[in-house]
C-alpha cells in the first residue's frame, strides 16, 4: 500500500484469537499506543511548569570553606516566565492545520511519530538552550510545539481508520486519558527530579522517554488495518464492515476537502468556539497552577508537583467513565447523538465554570484542591464529547477540521499565559482572582454556543459513496446485528 493509503483489498487469512484475547485486538494496541504517545508529549509539555519554579528559586550553596550562599540560576520576572511558559503554543498553534493535511496526506502514524520523536529531542536541549540565552530557550519550546502540533489532528486520521463507530468515544476516551495521566506523570516527575537532582534532569529524564517512546511506535504501528500483517481475518473485517460506506473513504490520499462546506458549517464553529473555551480553562490550571500555588501559598516545585497533579488522577478516571457513558447513551438510543452530546458537554461546563469562580474566595488548600477536583474531573466528560464531534460531521475530513479546531482552541495556551502576567504583577490572591474569573466566564459563553449550534450526527455534505466491492461487504447475517454493524464482543 502507498503510503497515507490502504489497500482494502488485502486478502485475510488470519484466525481470530480468542475474544478474552483483548491484547491481540490490533486496534487495541494502536489505542494504547496513542495513549502512551499522548501521555509522553503532555510530560514534555508540562515539564517546564513545575521546572521554571525551581529555575527561578534560590537555593543554598556550600562553599569549599564551608560558607552556605544562596543562588539562583535565573531571575525572571512574571512576564518573562508567562512568555517561557506561552512559547510552546506559538509553534503548536501554527501546525494544527498542516498536521490534519499531512496526515491525511502521507498516514497519522508518520506524522504522529514525528511528532513526538523530534519534540523528545529537543527537549533533551532544554537546559543547554535556557543557560545559553532566555529566547534561545524560547525558540526551542517554539519548535516543540511545531512538532507536537500536529500529534493531536494525525491521531483522528489513524482513528478514521483504525476506529469502528460503535468503539469510537471509548477507544478515545482512552487514548486522551494520557493527557491526564501524562500530565499527573509529568507533573509528580518533574517536582522529584528537580528536587532530588536538580532541574535539568527533568529535560533530559523526560526526552529520552519520548525518544524510547517513538522507537516502539515505529516498529509496532501501521497506518492502517490493511497494511498491518499482524492483525487476523475477523479483526479487518469487522473494521471494514463497521465503517461501512458513510464512513471514511479509503483512499486517503485522493481526498479532496470541501472548504466552503467546512468553513460554513454553524455545527463545526460550535465546535471550534467551545474547544477554544475548554482549552482556556484547562492551560490556565495546567500551566499556571505552580505559579498560582507558589505565589499565594509558597509551595515549591517538589510539593506543587505533587500537589497539581492530584486533579489529573482523577480525570484520568472519570475519562473512563465518561467515554463508557457517552457510547452506552449512543448505542442504547436513549438520546441521540447530538443531545448526548449537548448534555454532556454543556453540564460539564456549568459544573467547570462555578468550581472556578468558588475557587477565588478560598482560603484553605484542601478546599481549593477538591474545587480544581471537581473542575477538572468533569472537564473528562465535555472533552470525551468534542474530541469525538469531528468524526461525527465529517469522518473522511476529520483530521483536518480538527486540526483548525485546535489550532484556534490553542490559541488560548498562548494568550492566557501572557495575560496573566499582566495581570498578576504583585503576585497577589486579588489578582490571581481575575484569573480565574476570565476561565470561568469563558466556560459559560461555551456552554451557550455549544448547546445551540451543536450537532452530533454527519453532516449531508461530508457523505460519500461507498468505495468498497460487494465482496468486502459480504457479512455473516449470523454476525450481524440491527444497527448494520458485526458484533465483536471484547
Amino acid at each position: 500500500a502507498t503510503t497515507g493509503s490502504c489497500d482494502m483489498n488485502r486478502p485475510t487469512t488470519q484466525s481470530e484469537d480468542s475474544p478474552w484475547m483483548f491484547w491481540r485486538r490490533r486496534r487495541h494496541l494502536v489505542t494504547f499506543l496513542i495513549f502512551l504517545g499522548i501521555s509522553t508529549i503532555y510530560m514534555l509539555r508540562v515539564n517546564l511548569n513545575v521546572a521554571i519554579v525551581a529555575m527561578n528559586s534560590p537555593y543554598n550553596v556550600t562553599l569549599s570553606n564551608g560558607t552556605i550562599v544562596q543562588k539562583q540560576d535565573f531571575n525572571w520576572n512574571s512576564k518573562m516566565q508567562g512568555v517561557a511558559l506561552s512559547s510552546f503554543f506559538y509553534g503548536y498553534t501554527c501546525t494544527q492545520l498542516l498536521g490534519g493535511w499531512l496526515g491525511t496526506r502521507f498516514g497519522g502514524r508518520t506524522v504522529f511519530g514525528l511528532g513526538v520523536m523530534v519534540t523528545a529531542l529537543f527537549t533533551t536541549v532544554t537546559p543547554l538552550a535556557a543557560t545559553t540565552n532566555f529566547y534561545l530557550l524560547v525558540a526551542v519550546r517554539v519548535i516543540e510545539g511545531v512538532f507536537e502540533g500536529g500529534t493531536y489532528p494525525c491521531a483522528q486520521a489513524i482513528y478514521a481508520q483504525w476506529a469502528p463507530p460503535q468503539e469510537r468515544a471509548r477507544m478515545t476516551s482512552i487514548t486522551f486519558t494520557g493527557i491526564s495521566v501524562g500530565t499527573v506523570l509529568g507533573l509528580q516527575l518533574s517536582g522529584v527530579l528537580g528536587s532530588w537532582l536538580g532541574w535539568s534532569t527533568i529535560f533530559y529524564i523526560t526526552g529520552i522517554i519520548g525518544l524510547v517512546w517513538s522507537v516502539v511506535w515505529f516498529l509496532v504501528v501501521k497506518n492502517c488495518p490493511d497494511d498491518d500483517p499482524h492483525i487476523s481475518a475477523e479483526e479487518l473485517k469487522y473494521i471494514k464492515n463497521s465503517l461501512g460506506h458513510n464512513e471514511i473513504a479509503v483512499k486517503t490520499k485522493k481526498i479532496k476537502h470541501p472548504w466552503c462546506k467546512i468553513l460554513t458549517c454553524l455545527p463545526f464553529w460550535a465546535i471550534i468556539a467551545t474547544n477554544f473555551c475548554m482549552t482556556w480553562s484547562h492551560y490556565t490550571i495546567l500551566t499556571l497552577l505552580p505559579m498560582f500555588m507558589k505565589d499565594v501559598y509558597g509551595y515549591q516545585a517538589s510539593k506543587s508537583g505533587f500537589i497539581t497533579s492530584l486533579p489529573y488522577l482523577v480525570m484520568g478516571i472519570t475519562m473512563q467513565f465518561a467515554g463508557s457513558l457517552t457510547d452506552w447513551l449512543t448505542n442504547k438510543n436513549i438520546f441521540s447523538t447530538t443531545l448526548v452530546r449537548k448534555i454532556l458537554v454543556c453540564g460539564s461546563f456549568l459544573i467547570q465554570s462555578i468550581c472556578l469562580a468558588l475557587v477565588c474566595h478560598q482560603t484553605s488548600i484542601v478546599s481549593i484542591m477538591l474545587l480544581l477536583v471537581m473542575e477538572i474531573g468533569s472537564e473528562s466528560f465535555a472533552m470525551t464529547s468534542i474530541f469525538v464531534n469531528c468524526l461525527e460531521l465529517a469522518p473522511q475530513h476529520a483530521s483536518i477540521m480538527y486540526g483548525l479546531c485546535n489550532t484556534v482552541g490553542t490559541m488560548s495556551g498562548s494568550i492566557s499565559p501572557v495575560v496573566t502576567g499582566f495581570i498578576v504583577t504583585d503576585h497577589t490572591l486579588e489578582q490571581w482572582r481575575g484569573v480565574f474569573y476570565v476561565a470561568s466566564f469563558l466556560l459559560l459563553i461555551g456552554a451557550l454556543l455549544y448547546g445551540m449550534f451543536a450537532r452530533g450526527e454527519q453532516q449531508p455534505w461530508a457523505l460519500v459513496q461507498n468505495t468498497k466491492t460487494k465482496k468486502d461487504l459480504t457479512i455473516d447475517e449470523k454476525s450481524h446485528d440491527n444497527k448494520g454493524y458485526v458484533e465483536e464482543r471484547l
